[in-house]
């Protein structure tokens, strides 16, 4: 059984949008939010002053709730690890969208991801247990990145760079349509529209695995009623999970909780690639020396020049810009090793980040001249800028190459 329920009239807090749905001798009401809305963190506490729930859901997974509650984690990150881990384009990508919220909320004095602090808070004064539902941020974005075309993956992280960039206001009436979504698919919105590469992952398949969770703590957990604090754009997926009942919810769960394996050609690609340019090479030399070389310096020049471009841009150590330069053209010809680990190593013994840098990291990531003045955030922009410059060398050289041998 389903209803919908309104705050009653004279309630302290605007109305937010609100669903009951009974399921197994229980209830769960899902309670739709702005992630930075000032109403929606009124309304969370408002529902649990009311003594009426035994848990508290919130749409947060482990490490957005460590986030949330231990906001230091970030200066405590090891920038190494991270970059021989090849979690680089993740952690921006994570930082970028936690901007994006950050820039809204300072417009109106509150800080982002409010009604999930409030909903943590008094859990815990309450005596309630706090359930996080949401899968792992991490999972969610690969799984986003392995469902688009490759050609629109770098679009995409252009578009979560552009998002934060951006110094155009939003009105607070702006703020409360963000009802209508969600914070990720928001920030993906220019990509988003009528993608279902971008909403299965986004939204949809985050609306079973927190209907799936919910579910089990409702059965197995033996919850009586459960107050579950999600995004409103969740709100009416969530619904229709709950109401029909998902069959089996911990291997939904479980196939949910997997990073799809890239396929095959994917990983080929950059070989064939690789094969193309050197068979190139021999080609130019077997006519002569001097269009083998011209080949040659082709690929260096063009290779190099963009990639030394990317990490330009990105503010880099001069050392750092000549290095991409000499590396790109190199690294290219070796698929095992990107442009881009080689000059983030070369920018951090140049420029050492320090404590402070890691310490303000949250609040410098919100504008353009943060990223490329924190040591931090410009290493991760050096790597991810020097990579697509040199990525982008790769086939405009390539095509001058071909070109010059047809020609």
């Amino acid at each position: 059984m389903t209803e919908a329920r309104s705050p009653a009239p004279g309630s302290p807090a605007r109305e937010e949008p609100i669903v009951t749905v009974e399921r197994g001798g229980g209830r769960i009401t899902l309670l739709g939010t702005a992630h930075v809305s000032r109403a929606s963190a009124d309304k969370v506490r408002e529902l649990l002053a009311s003594g009426d729930y035994d848990a508290v859901a919130v749409e947060l997974c482990p490490s957005r709730h460590k986030a949330v509650v231990d906001p230091g984690a970030l200066a405590r990150m090891d920038l190494f690890r991270v970059l021989r881990e090849g979690k680089a384009a993740m952690v921006t990508a994570t930082l970028a969208l936690a901007a994006f919220q950050q820039r809204l909320a300072e417009q109106f004095g509150i800080k982002p991801g409010e009604e999930m602090r409030v909903a943590i808070e008094d859990a815990k004064q309450a005596g309630l247990p706090l359930l996080l539902i949401d899968r792992e941020v991490g999972v969610t974005l690969k799984r986003v990145y392995r469902n688009v075309p490759w050609w629109r993956r770098w679009m995409l992280m252009s578009g979560l760079i552009a998002s934060v960039v951006t110094r155009e206001q939003v009105n607070e009436q702006e703020i409360e349509r963000l009802k209508e979504g969600d914070i990720l698919e928001t920030t993906f919105a220019q990509f988003a529209d009528q993608a279902r590469d971008l909403f299965e992952p986004l939204i949809a398949e985050r609306d079973r695995y927190m209907a799936a969770r919910l579910q089990q703590e409702l059965v197995r957990g033996g919850r009586r009623h459960i107050l579950a604090v999600v995004g409103a754009g969740h709100l009416r997926g969530l619904q229709k999970q709950l109401a029909r009942g998902i069959d089996a919810p911990d291997e939904l769960i479980s196939e949910l909780d997997r990073a799809p394996q890239p396929s095959r050609w994917p990983k080929l690609i950059p070989w064939l690639i690789v094969a193309l340019i050197l068979a190139g090479f021999a080609v130019g030399f077997s006519r002569s020396t001097e269009l083998g070389f011209t080949l040659v310096l082709d690929w260096v020049v063009i290779n190099g020049g963009l990639s030394a471009l990317g990490a330009l841009v990105a503010a880099a150590h001069p050392l750092t810009v000549i290095t991409a330069f000499l590396a790109a053209p190199l690294t290219s010809l070796n698929p095992t090793i990107g442009a881009g680990m080689v000059t983030a190593a070369v920018e951090i013994y140049l420029r050492k980040p320090n404590v402070g840098d890691f310490g303000r990291l949250r609040q410098d990531t919100t504008h353009v001249r943060g990223w490329r003045r924190n040591a931090v955030a410009r290493t991760l922009l050096v790597f991810l800028l020097s990579t697509l410059g040199s990525a982008v060398g790769t086939y405009v050289a390539g095509f001058r190459i071909f070109d010059r041998l047809v020609g």
